[in-house]
Order: structure tokens, then C-alpha cells, then sequence
């Protein structure tokens, strides 16, 4: 891509601030993607810990509501874990799919977006989460009034987040997972 000056970009009647954030978007990609020796590395750490991040707060929402709900309903642990990793999607989506709808993208391309990009990520997070769970001896059948509830939920999040960052990082470094919604937020 060539180099433009941007006072000459604005002279030229080009303000349109969505090219601007996408050819920001752009340079920063490319300079996470290059490493001390000048060598192409992939996604930075820091890169892949804010997309994960960013996944886990809607998988986290979604996990505890489902967590709570069917906790809070007396349900089994299986329907409780059902409900639980389904509202985890559903909330993982719908913050990147709310995110790029805010930036301009249609509906069908946004839900696109936000599968593409959240769908490893949060299956991962959710494999890790609810297994962390399912091994804590007694979690599952705790009480929200319970701490062994909430540790051993927080305690897999922490451990899912740890996880997950790694694969956000091979994913974005190969253009994939959270690499796609990157021009638009």
C-alpha cells in the first residue's frame, strides 16, 4: 500500500473518517505484525490478549447469566451448562456483531463478521471454562450464595483467557479469528 501524506489526503477531499480508521487499522496491523528485526512475526501479544479480552467479556456475561439462571432454577448441571455455553455464543456474537453494525456494515456481512471472528475463540474459552467446572470437585452443585461457585467459575475464565490468548494470536497472525473485524472497529 502506498504511503500517503495525510495533508494531502484531506486537500485531495478525502475525509471520510471510516477510510481514515480503516487505513489506521491497516498501519497498525502491519506494525503488529513485524517484529524487533524488522521480520514479519504475526500478531503481537497484545494484539491477541485485547481480542481476547474482548471475546471473553461477552462469553463471561453469557456464562454467568446461564450460570446463574439455571442455578437459580434448581435446573441439572447439564441443562445449566447448556444454557450457559448457548448464552455465551449469543452474548461472544452479538458484542462484535453490535461493534461493526456501529461501524456501517450491513446486517448479513456483520453476522458474517462476527462468526468468522469470534466462533474458535469462544468455542475454546467455553471448552476451557466449563471444563474447569466440571473438574473442581462440588462446583457444579454450588449455590450462587456459594464462593466455590464463583471461584471455580472466575477461576476458569482466568484459565480460558490464559488459553485462548495464544490461539487469538496464531489466528489474527494468519488473518483469521479477530484479524477480520480489525478494519472495522
Amino acid at each position: 500500500m502506498k504511503a500517503m501524506d495525510h495533508a494531502a489526503h484531506h486537500a485531495s477531499g478525502h475525509t471520510d473518517a471510516g477510510h481514515d480508521h480503516v487505513e489506521r487499522a491497516e498501519r497498525a496491523d502491519r506494525i503488529d505484525r513485524i517484529d524487533r528485526g524488522g521480520r514479519a512475526s504475526g500478531a503481537s501479544w497484545v494484539t491477541a490478549a485485547k481480542a481476547t479480552l474482548h471475546c471473553l467479556t461477552g462469553c463471561a456475561v453469557g456464562e454467568i447469566l446461564g450460570m446463574a439462571v439455571g442455578t437459580a432454577l434448581l435446573w441439572g448441571n447439564v441443562p445449566t451448562m447448556a444454557l450457559a455455553i448457548v448464552l455465551a455464543f449469543v452474548f461472544g456474537y452479538s458484542f462484535t456483531l453490535f461493534a461493526v453494525r456501529r461501524a456501517g456494515l450491513g446486517l448479513k456481512a456483520a453476522v458474517k463478521v462476527a462468526l468468522a471472528a469470534d466462533t474458535v475463540s469462544i468455542a475454546v474459552m467455553e471448552l476451557v471454562d466449563n471444563g474447569i467446572i466440571a473438574l473442581v470437585p462440588g462446583a457444579m452443585d454450588a449455590h450462587l450464595s456459594e464462593g466455590l461457585f464463583w471461584a471455580s467459575l472466575l477461576g476458569g475464565f482466568v484459565v480460558a483467557f490464559l488459553v485462548t490468548t495464544p490461539v487469538n494470536k496464531w489466528l489474527i497472525g494468519r488473518g483469521r479469528g479477530h484479524a477480520v473485524v480489525h478494519a472495522y472497529h
